[in-house]
Parts: structure tokens; C-alpha cells; sequence
């Protein structure tokens, strides 16, 4: 792992938002499920991200999900907000929200559904970075955006003091290593990974640490591979890693319904099996998983020793 000081490290879970039948935020499952992140070792959350359905939630419930979470965590790791927003003065709306509301960092992807140019979001990164007084961290999930964010713009960001991190769910490996080396320079810069199923190969490549949303469901898990990897016990990180990526497999359970439903319905069907969230309910238009593909879920956990 990178001998770089970076400031945010180790396993930061994005917080799944457990609901209710009839579709409201369930409190008493959001902070069973921030208690169980926690007693998993984590060191950080994340909220209002994808993992949290953040696109589907109105304003009240985002903020009333920010709200429960820095609650619950009362302190004891940071919390990171996603202001995932289309535009500048959105983004900046909802960082400011996010501040008041106690969030110890914030999010942002790209501008979207307008049409973008680099030097435009070059601006929007350092408009926001501006106008709020929190860490600042770049989220670069093309899948969603529909924009990648150039190497070169996050370092001049980073470098510039504008960014404090990245969480990469790009895809991109090669673009990944390229960031991990150009970012080695720069103390305090966080490279963090989104995926679930590479993270003892990111941690190799110098990531400082990794944001998956399996870590909802098994964040012992990671943090056990985390450690491994930074004792430099590379075969353990990787039977930790192999078994987690076949538990991973969940997220091609539920068929007819758009990967978020299917992967995000997994990771709520697993932890409603786990005892740590009421229901598996999904904001509307997605569906919740039904009895078969829990059965399903339930015979992966199994496999994995978390029943």
C-alpha cells in the first residue's frame, strides 16, 4: 500500500438507505445499520451516494438520511456527504446543507445531463471547493455521469488544494494506477476504489483505501482485507478478496430490472437476511427482490460463513 499520508484510508462503506413498506426512511434501520458498520471497523461513511439511492430520494429525506447517519455515528469515524447534483449552484446548495447538517466532507461528480466540456469541469470543481468550507472529493462513475474525469484535471485539482480525494468507480484500471502515481506526491490526497470485487489489486497499485457497497453487507469483510493488505500479507488479502467476490456474485441474482435495482436490492435483501434492516423495499420505479432471488442471496451468504 502507498507510503502516502493521505487523509481518508481504510473502508468507507456508501450507506445503503433502508425503507419502510410504504417507502419513508426507516430510522431505526439506518442506525442498526451505521451500529453494525461501526462495530465492523470501518473508518469512515459515506451518504447519499448511488448505494444510498440518493437519485431517488427527495431533498427532506436526503437530508433527513444525513441527518440519522451523523446521529447514530455520533462522531467516531467522518462522515462524507455526496451532493450529487446536475450542475454548479445545485451541488453547492446541497454541500451547504450537507455542512450544516454535520457532514465532515463532501462529494460531487461531474456536471450532468447538461452537455460539459474539461475546462467546465475544471470551474465546477473549483467553484464548489470555493463556496464550502469541507474537503472536497471528486466521484468519477462515467456509468452515471456519462463523462470521465481526465487524470490530468483531478492531479492539477488535487495539486491545486481543491480536492481532497477521489472515489474511483470509473472502471478504468489503467486510468486508476495512472492517479495512484501521479497522486504520490501529494500528501493528504485520498485514491480511494469503488469496486467490490479488486479491491487487494487496488490496495497493490497504491489506492489508500476503498468505498465498495458489498461492505454493507460484510464490512468485516473488508476491513479484514484492508488490514491484511497493509501488514503486506497479500495471501490472505486475496482469500479474503476471493471470497468476497464470489459473495459479490449477488448482484446478478434479480433479472428484468436495471442493475441498480438488482445490485442495491441485493445488498438490502442481504442485509434484511442478516437481521440488521427491516425490508428489502427500493425507492420507486425499482422493485424489491422477490422470494426466489432471496433464497438465493440467502445461500450466498452461506457460502460466505455471514449466516
Amino acid at each position: 500500500m502507498t507510503a502516502r499520508q493521505a487523509t481518508y484510508t481504510g473502508v468507507i462503506p456508501p450507506v445503503v438507505t433502508p425503507l419502510t413498506a410504504d417507502g419513508e426512511i426507516d430510522q431505526a434501520s439506518l442506525e442498526r445499520l451505521v451500529g453494525f458498520l461501526l462495530e465492523g471497523g470501518v473508518s469512515g461513511l459515506f451518504a447519499l451516494g448511488s448505494s444510498s439511492e440518493t437519485a431517488y430520494l427527495t431533498e427532506d429525506r436526503r437530508s433527513r438520511v444525513l441527518e440519522i447517519i451523523v446521529g447514530a455515528n455520533a462522531g467516531q469515524v467522518p462522515v462524507i456527504a455526496g451532493a450529487i447534483e446536475t450542475t454548479t449552484d445545485r451541488v453547492i446548495e446541497r454541500a451547504e446543507i450537507s455542512r450544516k447538517l454535520g457532514a465532515d466532507a463532501v462529494v460531487a461528480t461531474a456536471p450532468f445531463y447538461t452537455r460539459t466540456h474539461p475546462t467546465e469541469i475544471d470551474r465546477h470543481f473549483r467553484l464548489i471547493a470555493r463556496a464550502v468550507e469541507l474537503p472536497l472529493f471528486a466521484y468519477d462513475v462515467p456509468v452515471c455521469v456519462h463523462s470521465k474525469l481526465d487524470t490530468e484535471l483531478v492531479l492539477g485539482l488535487a495539486a491545486d488544494g481543491v480536492l481532497a480525494g477521489i472515489k474511483d468507480s470509473s472502471g478504468d484500471d489503467v486510468g486508476f494506477r495512472r492517479l495512484a502515481l501521479g497522486a504520490a506526491a501529494l500528501p493528504g490526497f485520498s485514491v480511494l476504489t469503488g469496486h467490490e470485487a479488486i479491491v487487494d489489486a487496488m490496495l497493490l497499485g497504491d489506492a489508500d483505501g476503498a468505498v465498495p457497497g458489498l461492505a454493507n453487507v460484510d464490512p468485516l469483510g473488508y476491513t479484514r482485507l484492508v488490514a491484511a493488505a497493509g501488514a503486506g500479507d497479500w495471501v490472505t488479502a486475496k482469500a479474503e478478496q476471493d471470497r468476497l467476490a464470489r459473495l459479490f456474485e449477488m448482484v446478478f441474482v434479480a433479472q428484468g430490472t436495471s442493475g441498480t435495482a438488482a445490485g442495491l436490492g441485493s445488498f438490502k435483501t442481504a442485509l434484511m437476511l442478516r437481521g440488521v434492516i427491516a425490508t428489502n423495499v427500493m425507492s420507486e420505479p425499482m422493485r424489491q427482490l422477490d422470494q426466489a432471488e432471496t433464497a438465493a442471496i440467502g445461500r450466498l451468504l452461506d457460502a460466505a460463513g455471514l449466516r
